[in-house]
């Protein structure tokens, strides 16, 4: 676990400080939303362990006791029992005899179904599955269908929707739970005021409209305003107008979303999951962002893809490197460092996007990779080493700012083509057209040119980062006998497994001392073949090509070698190292004086991790659902 600092909040003035308190506040108000999304199981499982965790007055130092620890936190961590990464159930390493006397001891009832879902590894296994030859719905215990509806029913319920669909489509599906009426008929369950989630979204709406008092400017007030239009109509419309508002707000230090977002929890690709997150633009910092945006045309015009899926106008691109001030949802506690929204074709395409870079946590990510041994055991030669220890801090950022701000907002889909025809694959493609993108152009004598690049030696260095890690040391994140089922290391398997396949004289897997390492041969010639790989991957994006994308993932991208995962993972245990990071946030104290008026809101950095996950659930408690 790390902290992340904020220092520009103290530069802010007290006005603004008091909006980004109001949004941080709405940011946190729907935690409990994303634990009930990942599986129905969830909120009842995570009270009895807390009720167990405050109460239990037995031997706190004895093995099982130490193991329910561990498994609370990944927990918590996960925001729920499943992996938030691998999707698969946590095994506790505890017994169910110690689970129930402790539950005794504290006077919690014991709840038979919680105690299977629990220890039971054939119960719900996997919060997303995504097997070719399996009903993703009936074998995935995220919380989005309602027990028993088929992935055939509910893709052809969203089919018929989509037939009355004009030329600006709403995201249908995003917003709600499907169930079946008394009748056995599909019908959506909306989340929204007076729907399901309510009493939270009321909360969230709250503490928006506390918020829209100390605004920066009109158009966060109109920002707000459509967001809580939508949060209380549910009207999928409403949202575009929500996103199109917001794309165009580019005034004022200070910017958030809220809401239901990203789609990689659901195995059809249709439903978002809930997330808000604060953030402070970081002035000095975003000078190189607003390079790329300022060349966007220039970009999208030297892509390598077709001329038909290039668009002719890059319309709004706008992007900064922020400091963020709270994470909440799906955000926390282990975030994305870079985000590009919003997830509407039609918007991006006629209104624009926002991409963020969230450099307070890349710096804290980079400090805790400081010193730790890694590079020294899995890159292959000191010279790569020495380029790695001289750019690939630096070059990260810059392959975030590429992805999110030109990669995601880069090409068009033809007339006629369904946003969602790739299914279970899109996010997949998605996420590696946006990576090609980057890695296409970190070695582009434009960026050097521009001052993005300090030379044309540095792109070497997010080169062999990238390549090792989507071929060998992302692997440390898996356990043994499972496959790559999230969307973003799927994606990184796919470009790296590609390469090796395709370009045998550029780069290669050889083994010294019973060790495996990427050795790359040719750095130009791999740079050619990611064009390559980009050319087609945005075909496939373009037309929709559902059986191009299925055949990509499903070669690519999805099995492991058992043989090879068991040595990287023999070699990462012996470095101590935590395969995955997340951050506790910080804590903002309002100050007031004599006469109750707010002075001050101060930041502190000293929550525990387990302290902040149980404030955080008793203030869901008592104002969720």
């Amino acid at each position: 676990m790390l902290r992340y600092r904020v220092p520009d909040f103290e530069r802010l003035t007290l006005r603004q400080k008091q909006y980004a308190y109001c949004l941080s506040q709405a940011a946190l108000a729907g935690r409990d939303i994303l634990w009930d999304q990942n599986c129905r199981y969830n909120l009842p499982i995570r009270r009895m362990l807390e009720a167990v965790y405050v109460g239990y007055e037995g031997n706190r130092e004895c093995e099982e006791f130490r193991q329910f620890e561990v498994y609370l936190k990944r927990v918590w961590f996960s925001n729920g029992i499943h992996h938030h990464y691998g999707c698969e159930k946590f095994h506790p390493g505890f017994s169910e005899a110690f689970l129930r006397e402790a539950l005794q001891s504290v006077g919690y009832p014991a709840d038979e179904d919680l105690l299977k879902v629990i220890f039971d590894v054939s119960v719900l296994p996997k919060r997303v599955n995504q097997a070719e030859s399996e009903d993703l719905l009936l074998t995935s215990a995220c919380n989005y269908y309602a027990p028993g509806i088929t992935q055939v029913e509910a893709e052809q319920f969203y089919a018929e929707k989509k037939k009355a669909d004009g030329p600006h489509p709403v995201m249908h599906g995003m917003n709600s739970r499907l169930e079946r009426d008394e009748k056995g008929t599909l019908v959506e369950r909306v989340w929204k005021s007076d729907g399901m989630y309510g009493k939270a979204i009321r909360n969230i709406v709250g503490w928006l409209r506390k918020a829209r008092e100390f605004a920066e400017n009109e158009e966060q007030c109109k920002v707000i305003d459509k967001l809580v239009d939508f949060y209380e109509s549910g009207d999928l419309a409403m949202f575009d107008q929500y996103t199109i508002a917001w794309v165009g707000q580019t005034e004022g230090d200070i910017d958030f979303t809220n809401g239901f977002t990203e789609v990689y929890g659901d195995p059809l690709g249709l439903k978002a999951s809930w997330e808000g997150y604060v953030n402070i633009k970081d002035q000095k910092a975003t000078q190189r962002c607003e390079k790329l945006s300022q060349n966007a045309q220039w970009f999208e015009d030297h892509s390598p893809t077709s001329p038909q899926f290039k668009k002719k106008e890059c319309r709004g691109v706008s992007a900064k490197v922020v400091e963020a001030v709270m994470l909440g949802g799906d955000l926390y506690p282990s975030s994305a460092i870079g985000i590009n929204l919003p997830n509407s074709n039609w918007v991006r395409q006629e209104h624009g996007s926002k991409s963020v870079t969230i450099g307070n946590l890349t710096e804290a990510y980079a400090q805790a990779a400081r010193g730790s041994g890694f590079r020294e055991e899995f890159v292959f030669d000191d010279e790569t080493r020495t380029l790695m220890d001289k750019y690939e801090d630096a070059l990260d950022d810059l392959h975030t700012d590429l992805h999110e701000c030109l990669g995601h907002g880069s090409g068009q889909l033809l007339p006629g083509t369904d946003p969602d025809a790739l299914k279970a694959y899109g996010s997949t493609i998605e996420e590696a057209r946006a990576d090609l993108f980057a890695l296409y152009y970190l070695p582009d004598e434009r960026l050097v040119s521009l001052g993005l690049t300090p030379d044309g030696e540095a792109y070497k260095s997010q080169y062999y980062g990238y390549l090792m890690n989507g071929l060998l040391t992302q692997m440390v994140r898996i356990e043994p006998g499972n496959q790559i089922e999230e969307a973003h290391m799927r994606n990184r398997a796919l470009i790296a497994r590609w390469l090796l396949a395709h370009a045998p004289e550029a780069m290669r897997l050889v083994r010294r001392q019973e060790k495996t390492y990427l050795q790359i041969l040719d750095y130009p010639v791999l740079r050619m073949h990611v064009g390559q790989l980009l050319a087609e991957i945005q075909r496939i994006k373009s037309e929709g090509d559902y059986e191009a994308a299925r055949d990509l993932v499903e070669t690519y991208a999805i099995s492991i070698d058992p043989r090879l995962h068991e040595e990287i993972l023999a070699r990462y245990r012996q470095l101590n190292l935590a395969p995955y990071k997340g951050f506790i946030n910080p804590r903002y104290r309002v100050v007031r004086d004599a006469q109750g008026q707010v002075t001050d809101i101060k930041v502190e950095y000293g929550e525990a991790y387990a302290d902040q996950m149980l404030r955080y659930s008793r203030e869901n408690e008592k104002n969720g659902d």
